[in-house]
């Protein structure tokens, strides 16, 4: 067990991360696009109308997997982060960067697919709803922490600001997920629960599963190509990366 760890540690270098995030990303592009393509199809042409919503109700697979993901994104580059912060280890930092276009591509998409669904079925683009709103302060957590990050020219006073400011921003992350629960507001509850059975038709459900699925390797291929590219940007001064390059 101890030799595993040994093993598996010195992928902690973004010099061997490099080589492992490099044989990697291609199986997990592969596999959001397999999954996007399937998820797709079974949500538009398999899943049936919903009897209150009729077709308006499909963006609920885009927009419920991008709501998600914008949020548990947030939680993974905190964490990537707040280690970075607390180990001062270069690779933390850096997948901390990588995530953070991501999630607040995924914010920005929830919050454009649901004014797309609120407009037919709250008769308005925009309210100020707790979890709309809510969701809105992730999205600008997630610029703030691009914008610090681009700002300071060190590198690494400039992952310690985004650290800070992203463990800070931790705290809206529940307010978002129990919004629904703790305030009255106009927004559905969870499509999808791990406590009750679902609601939704089988072909409902497995095209919600299969988007979320999806957009996940999504996220993993994408975190993958870009720290990458971080790797070489702030190693480009040593021997591996000039050698890379060639």
């Amino acid at each position: 067990m101890k030799t595993r760890l040994i093993h598996w540690f010195k992928f902690s270098s973004p010099q061997n991360f490099y080589v492992l995030a490099g044989r990697l990303q291609p199986l997990f592009t592969a596999l959001a696009i397999l999954l996007l393509s399937v998820g797709l199809w079974i949500s538009f042409f398999v899943a049936p109308t919903d009897a209150q919503q009729g077709e308006g109700y499909r963006i609920i697979f885009v927009h419920v997997p991008a709501s998600q993901m914008s949020m548990f994104i947030y939680l993974i580059m905190a964490a990537w982060a707040g280690v970075g912060l607390v180990f001062n280890t270069r690779l933390s930092s850096m997948m901390a960067s990588a995530l953070a276009p991501t999630g607040a591509l995924f914010a920005l998409l929830s919050l454009v697919t649901g004014a797309l669904w609120g407009k037919p079925m709250w008769g308005a683009w925009w309210v100020w709803d707790a979890r709309l709103t809510s969701e809105l302060i992730l999205l600008f957590l997630y610029l703030g922490f691009l914008a610090l990050q681009s700002s300071i020219d060190d590198p690494r006073r400039a992952d310690k600001a985004c650290a800070v400011l992203a463990l800070v921003g931790v705290v809206n992350v529940p307010i978002i997920y129990f919004s629904v629960k703790w305030w009255n507001t106009l927004h559905q509850g969870a499509s999808v629960s791990m406590t009750k059975s679902p609601s939704m038709a089988a072909p409902m459900l497995w095209g919600m599963l299969i988007m979320v699925a999806a957009f996940w390797m999504y996220t993993v291929a994408v975190a993958l190509a870009r720290v990458r590219n971080i790797i070489l940007e702030r190693e480009r001064h040593t021997e591996w990366v000039q050698h890379a390059v060639e």
